[in-house]
């Protein structure tokens, strides 16, 4: 019986060429890939140190053309059974978003259908032709070809088919898609062949959306397909979205378009429009300035202008007055990109672009939890993390002591501080986190967070790229004061630590740029209230601090984002979130499942609100008050403003609760529910608050402020994170749990299986002797002794000191040997030194200088064999750590 290389040789190959699947990409299509590795293995951190987990890889990955996988075939021994690979396969499949899945021992072929989710036995590999037929038949694109003209036969210039027509080339783009982002973009373009007007990518920040956008159109405008759809008007797309910086990394993301002789990209920038160019890439509040006229600048664009709108960022952007923006597009296809999934926050998002698609069980589990239409494609933090795409994280949770108690302003003038109250302003019993900054400002906790932060910075790398989040922009710039202060004398640095906040303008703006540049030093630090939260590319950042108190997932996971992004380039492949506020209680939210969203009212549109809006405390009307009515998911009347005397009025509303949106100018912005009824008309009052004055928070000084307690230990297993005592206590457990005495743990040492168990054992419950050695100083520390000081209370020896008394004890073993056998034993005893225990095993005569003396073939023969070398080393590891020292 062959084993699975020579099946996969002489059998399983030779059925693939009959099919017409070639080994060789020099046709660039109906080829298969050996051994194709789709993941780079999670980054697994221990202590500071990273390696790399078991990348994922298939056997033979099918492809049509470079640009279109269709199958993948997992390869089994011939003496095992086709059957044992078949779910291996599927896995595989599922995750490359495949139709087709194939299990052979080279004569058994077994295919598992995604489709009709069944599995049948083949007596020959489908052919390339074959498997594109079943494909576009099951998914619906024989109409599509009819849109676009797409070629029935896959032979028959494929380029004019979006789907298969070729990526961008490497060479013009810098890189080639991810799995993930070949299966974004398979399923976006099979969508819009299918005449989806509406899709929604939902990807985690760093894992290249706006990438793979660029890849999109590139294959959609390349095939001529965006064209053939309006054969009328040029191909012509619009990237919008809510930032600058977004806007400007978008153009730069699309400069492969930019052949040198032509410039079909164009940033909109202000009146009047130039309706020349082909990419257009603007912002809404651009698109919503008015001329002199009063004519907004996207009214001068046609309606049917762009055939693509790309809605960058879309769950914050695109609702609410910006909506007339994307009404005004409405004919042509629009794509939604988040980071986020759906929460109650961006219900609207999800019901506007994913109204097209299927409506599936949330847990098919557990039907009762409802049904939703998901996104086109998902792909989270978490999964990005677990494939090795984003940076791992280690998360460093402090409190003050006024963030663990909350503060009573009593208690404040007690201890002799000073306590500033506005007139206006009416004081709370107990002001705790959320407050903090937000209503009463604490300089002294400030500056004992800064105090700390800059000693976690001095620790960790004091020119490490960090963001630290602040409640607003007077604290930001409070914050970059204090760390310049620390850092600036010793760094030589006057721009060690600056705030990035929207008002500081085109200063601002060159700040960002410097810090996101990784060939930069300064600046080193940058503070900011909201305006990193997303779409900033910082890849070498390295510290997420929250100063600030965050209740969104939302933002939380934008935030986080930041840190998520690889840099190979500073050898970056995790960051750290330093945590004063308790943001981190967050995590998790972007992988729980989906609730179902709320139903819109149903029945006659027959209804009418009137209603008006007026100053709270004088009860003057408000004048120029905008008013929208949310009528359900994505729905909106609105807004309209309010006449002379504050009133409002809506006409042919649905019945049942709705809410009303009301803002103007100077004054709170108020949301609140209505009830309306059939044929009748409902009357609401709305008064408004004026917006508070700046200056407006209390201020407290001279208080006492310290560290309470910091958790900087994650128990992976449960989330728990704990305290250095509350660790050593954990691992005090987690080793006498599995080794009661020393006598039972010195003899699981010693044996080499045993050993292994248990510290991957161990590993499993989060207890690292490296970590161990970190957090108590002790880098040089046997691994054995560590353990037996933290479980028993045993003196800790380094490796050089049990390897000198290995010396002086062992004399006469050494001697005992010959020449070369105790030059052997020295170096191994060195090796020992330097790594540890496991340097004691058979492999390390793989490595110099062992391997130039002739490896374990030679050396065994110094010894008397292999089996006396091998007792050699079990020797040297009972007699290092000795029976006489452990009492039990």
């Amino acid at each position: 019986m062959r084993n699975e290389a020579d099946t996969r040789a002489t059998l399983i190959e030779p059925k693939l060429k009959a099919a017409g699947w070639s080994d060789t990409q020099i046709t660039r299509e109906y080829y298969y890939q050996r051994d194709w590795q789709y993941t780079q293995g999670r980054v697994i951190l221990v202590g500071n140190q990273v390696r790399r987990g078991e990348a994922r890889k298939v056997d033979y990955l099918l492809r049509l053309c470079d640009a279109f996988p269709i199958a993948v075939v997992e390869a089994k021994a011939e003496s095992e059974s086709a059957e044992s690979g078949l779910e291996q396969a599927k896995r595989y499949a599922k995750d490359l978003g495949l139709a087709f899945a194939y299990a052979t021992n080279g004569h058994q072929i077994i295919e598992f259908d995604f489709f009709t989710n069944t599995s049948r036995e083949l007596e020959r590999f489908p052919t390339p032709q074959e498997l594109w037929d079943r494909w576009r038949q099951n998914m619906g694109l024989v109409k599509a070809r009819r849109i676009a003209e797409a070629p029935a036969e896959y032979g028959a210039d494929r380029r004019a088919n979006p789907l298969l027509h070729p990526y961008c080339p490497e060479s013009s783009c810098g890189k080639r898609p991810f799995y993930f982002q070949e299966v974004a973009i398979r399923k976006v373009i099979r969508r819009v062949m299918q005449g989806r007007r509406r899709i929604l990518l939902t990807m985690a920040t760093g894992t290249g959306k706006t990438f793979v956008a660029f890849q999109v159109v590139w294959k959609l405008i390349k095939s001529g397909w965006l064209n053939r759809l309006h054969p009328d008007r040029p191909a012509r797309v619009l990237f919008l979205a809510d930032r600058i910086v977004l806007r400007d990394q978008a153009y730069n993301t699309f400069a492969p378009f930019a052949d040198g002789t032509s410039e079909p990209r164009f940033k909109i920038d202000g009146h009047p429009p130039n309706l020349t160019r082909d990419l257009y890439f603007g912002i809404y509040q651009t698109l919503w300035s008015p001329d002199e006229a009063g004519k907004r600048l996207f009214e001068k664009f046609p309606p049917d202008f762009f055939g693509l709108v790309i809605i960058d960022e879309c769950h914050r952007s695109g609702w609410g007055t910006w909506r007339e923006i994307l009404d005004h597009f409405g004919s042509a296809i629009h794509l939604g990109m988040t980071a986020t999934p759906r929460q109650d926050e961006n219900i609207d998002t999800y019901a506007y672009f994913c109204a097209e698609e299927p409506e599936v069980a949330i847990d098919p589990e557990h039907p009762e939890r409802g049904t939703w239409r998901p996104p086109a494609y998902q792909y989270s933090l978490g999964q990005g993390i677990e494939d090795g795409f984003l940076a791992t994280y280690k998360v460093h949770r402090v409190r003050t002591t006024v963030d663990a108690t909350g503060l009573r302003l009593e208690d404040a003038i007690e201890q002799g501080a000073e306590v500033f109250i506005p007139e206006e302003v009416e004081p709370r019993e107990i002001y705790t986190t959320p407050q903090f900054e937000l209503e009463i400002t604490l300089p002294d906790r400030t500056r004992a967070m800064v105090k700390h932060l800059a000693g976690l910075l001095r620790r960790f790398g004091k020119m490490e790229k960090t963001m630290v989040f602040c409640v607003d922009m007077e604290h930001a710039r409070l914050v970059a004061r204090l760390l310049q202060d620390e850092f600036g004398p010793e760094t030589g640095l006057s721009n060690y630590a600056v705030p990035i906040i929207s008002e500081e303008g085109e200063e601002g703006r060159r700040a960002l740029e410097a810090f996101a540049d990784s060939d930069r030093q300064a600046p080193v630090v940058a503070t900011t209230a909201e305006l990193l939260s997303t779409g900033v590319d910082v890849p070498s950042c390295r510290n997420i601090v929250f100063m600030k108190t965050i209740s969104s997932p939302i933002l939380f996971k934008q935030i986080i984002g930041r840190g998520s992004r690889l840099d190979p380039a500073t050898e970056k492949y995790w960051f750290r979130i330093i945590d004063y506020t308790g943001a981190t209680r967050l995590f998790d939210a972007w992988d729980r499942p989906p609730v179902p969203p709320p139903e819109p009212p149903t029945g006659p549109q027959t209804a009418t609100l009137t209603g008006r809006v007026f100053h709270v405390e004088t009860e003057t009307p408000i004048a120029g008050a905008r008013v929208s009515v949310r009528t359900g998911p994505n729905r909106q009347q609105g807004p309209i403003v309010t006449d002379e005397a504050g009133r409002f009025r809506f006409e042919r509303l649905p019945v049942g609760r709705l809410q009303v949106i009301v803002s103007a100018a100077g004054f709170v912005d108020r949301t609140l529910g209505v009830d309306t009824l059939a044929d009748e008309t409902s009357e609401i009052e709305i008064p408004l608050k004026p917006a508070g004055k700046k200056g407006g928070k209390i201020r407290v000084e001279g208080l006492e402020v310290a560290i309470a307690d910091e958790a900087i230990f994650i128990i992976e297993a449960t989330g728990e994170q704990l305290t250095l005592e509350q660790y050593r206590d954990y691992t005090r457990r987690q080793i006498v749990q599995r080794a009661p005495t020393r006598h039972d743990l010195r003899a699981i040492w010693v044996d080499s299986d045993r050993r292994k168990a248990f510290l991957a054992d161990l590993a499993r419950s989060s207890v690292y002797p490296q970590v161990l050695a970190e957090i108590l100083g002790r880098p040089e520390a046997d691994a054995f002794d560590l353990l037996c000081h933290i479980a028993f209370g045993s003196p800790i020896r380094t490796r050089s000191e049990r390897a000198e008394a290995f010396m002086n004890r062992e004399q006469a073993f050494i001697r005992r040997h010959a020449e070369e056998a105790r030059r052997v034993i020295l170096e191994l005893l060195d090796k020992y030194r330097v790594g540890g225990i496991d340097q004691l095993e058979p492999e390390i005569f793989n490595v110099s200088p062992f391997r130039e003396w002739g490896g374990a073939a030679r050396i065994s023969g110094w010894f008397g064999g292999t089996e006396r070398l091998r007792s050699t080393l079990l020797t040297m590891q009972h007699k290092i750590y000795t029976q006489e020292e452990v009492v039990v």
